[in-house]
């Protein structure tokens, strides 16, 4: 029984793998050498099982990477605080503003479900991308759909 599932599961993660745009990873990697040349920081977002890969993620972008990395889950006191005062859905985009993002920053979005501001899934990752994008800064994203 365990034999089936295992092997299924492997069969599933092969077929997954195999589907990676290697392109789009490189583009990406290209962008995030840039950034770490030109002195940017790098924002990571994500809600739910998302904010703790973003979370788990600055870690590695910091230790690895050698990149200046923030993710506003790690900071309970302020996100609770903007959603509050500003509510959750432009939470992510006030704590951008906070963070002053500017043109030579990028932002790094983890999200199963990809934002959808008309079916109001994850508006606030929708909102702090309209606002990096109106800042000038970059956006990559990480999405299952």
């Amino acid at each position: 029984m365990a034999d089936v599932y295992i092997d299924g599961f492997l069969a599933e993660a092969r077929e997954i793998c195999a589907r990676i745009d290697k392109k789009a990873v490189e583009k990406m990697v290209s962008l995030l050498v840039k950034l770490r040349k030109g002195g940017g920081r790098l924002f990571l977002l994500g809600v739910g099982g998302s904010a703790a890969n973003a979370s788990h993620a600055v870690n590695d972008f910091r230790k690895i990477a050698g990149l200046e990395a923030y993710c506003p889950t790690d900071n309970v006191s302020e996100l609770t605080a903007r959603i509050n005062d500003d509510g959750w859905d432009s939470a992510f985009a006030e704590w951008l503003k906070g963070s002053r993002l500017s043109p030579k920053d990028a932002v790094l979005v983890f999200s199963v479900g990809g934002g959808n501001e008309a079916k109001n899934i994850s508006v606030n990752l929708v909102n702090a991308m309209r606002y990096a994008k109106k800042r000038g800064a970059r956006i990559i994203g990480i999405v299952g759909r």
